[in-house]
């Protein structure tokens, strides 16, 4: 099974990073955010990816196209014959196809441009901007056994700001991560079928607005209720908390 990525919007919530790179790019732990979506969905099997490219796509290209040179040892020959040469190579078993999908695509317009590359069977989709200790293998079958189109990640994320707990005008406790609302929202990490991309007509196709209702409506759409750890990485405080978790080591989403 392949692993779709989305990797092409402008991130413009988290400008101060993204005037320089596509958010994908953006780092946590010294690794492009997109380097660890890639390694969860590794470490449950899936090896080959299909990353739809806009903002800045090239970089992303760069950066795999010089993986090597990322991750691993290396001498240049500049006195002989200008060669690089890799020493006890790092990298994982992975086959990565980047698309360029468009500069203005929207997201549902991006998936439709990447299917020639899907073979015509069942594929993971999410974001690539977000990581989670989801567990894959389960999810596929969970997808599987609902029988439906498309089934996507169900969460329930915490509250963003802290809460008091008040008896009159006195503070009893302060919860600095309050529990959420309860609500389940989508958390990405999608399974679909191919016949998913039936429905998406031209760049200007919103996934979330579009297709996901249209799905839902439909009674194609299955939910995958993931209780664990989930974040998306849309402001300079979303990429913060990330970058402590990975620092202290105690990052959920490191599943390898």
């Amino acid at each position: 099974m392949k692993a779709v990525i989305l990797a092409g919007g402008l991130g413009t919530r988290l400008s101060e990073e993204t005037y320089l790179k596509p958010k994908p790019m953006v780092e946590v732990g010294g690794k492009p955010i997109l380097w660890h979506i890639l390694k969860i969905y590794s470490h449950f099997g899936i090896n080959e990816f299909v990353i739809c490219c806009g903002y800045k796509g090239y970089l992303i290209k760069e950066y795999f196209a010089n993986y090597f040179l990322h991750t691993s040892d290396v001498t240049f020959h500049m006195d002989i014959d200008n060669h690089m040469e890799v020493h006890q190579r790092k990298s994982e078993p992975w086959k990565v196809t980047l698309v360029d999908t468009g500069e203005l695509s929207q997201t549902g317009g991006r998936l439709g441009r990447v299917l020639p590359y899907l073979n015509g069977e069942s594929f993971c989709f999410t974001y690539g901007d977000g990581v989670a200790d989801v567990n894959i293998a389960a999810l596929i079958e969970h997808h599987r056994r609902s029988g439906l189109q498309a089934t996507l990640t169900a969460v329930q994320p915490p509250g963003r700001y802290g809460a008091l707990h008040l008896e009159g005008d006195t503070v009893l406790q302060f919860q600095e991560k309050p529990d959420g609302d309860n609500a389940w929202i989508n958390g990405g990490f999608f399974v679909l079928e191919p016949t998913v991309l039936e429905r998406i007509h031209g760049d200007s196709c919103s996934w979330e607005s579009e297709i996901l209702p249209q799905l839902a409506t439909d009674g194609q759409l299955a939910a995958y209720k993931h209780s664990g750890f989930w974040q998306p990485m849309d402001t300079l405080r979303d990429r913060t908390r990330l970058e402590e978790l990975w620092a202290a080591g105690t990052a959920p989403w490191k599943l390898w």
